[in-house]
């Protein structure tokens, strides 16, 4: 059997270690799955998601030159498939532009800007404050040497 990086094989798990799983993949092959490749989420006890003589789908990651085969189990999972574009990331909550009245045609003085936020920071960490229960402080490094 020639094995390749990206095919998808059945294994037997054969160890269990606390780094990782090593499954027998056939004809005298044995590759070790890594911890942190046994499944989609944080894995703090392999014996959790795996036993001793289960049978599992695993993906060859790499096949080295010294013969070492590194396996995943996780990769193997089929993973759903997105039809059409992603959807947009998040934008940050931040101030638009009219939310500090600045205009193409409309200039503002710099006091009248450090005024506005001066304001929109003071509403926003009312707010924050308001939701947290009042636990908020504000750092500041004035006055500290």
């Amino acid at each position: 059997m020639q094995l390749e990086e990206g095919v998808i094989l059945t294994g037997k798990v054969t160890g269990i270690t606390k780094f990782g799983v090593f499954v027998d993949i056939g004809e005298g092959k044995t590759g070790m799955v890594h911890i942190s490749e046994v499944a989609q989420t944080y894995v703090e006890n392999i014996n959790d998601f795996v036993k001793n003589g289960d049978e599992v789908k695993v993906k060859v990651l790499t096949v080295g030159e010294d013969g070492k085969i590194s396996l995943s189990i996780k990769r193997a999972m089929e993973q759903p498939r997105r039809n059409g574009p992603r959807p947009p990331a998040p934008v940050p909550d931040r101030p638009t532009a009219r939310e500090w009245n600045v205009k193409k045609n409309e200039s503002l003085s710099f006091e009248d800007m450090m005024s506005k936020f001066k304001q929109n920071s003071d509403d926003k960490f009312s707010d924050l404050k308001r939701k947290s229960g009042g636990e908020v402080r504000r750092s500041s490094k004035r006055g500290q040497k």
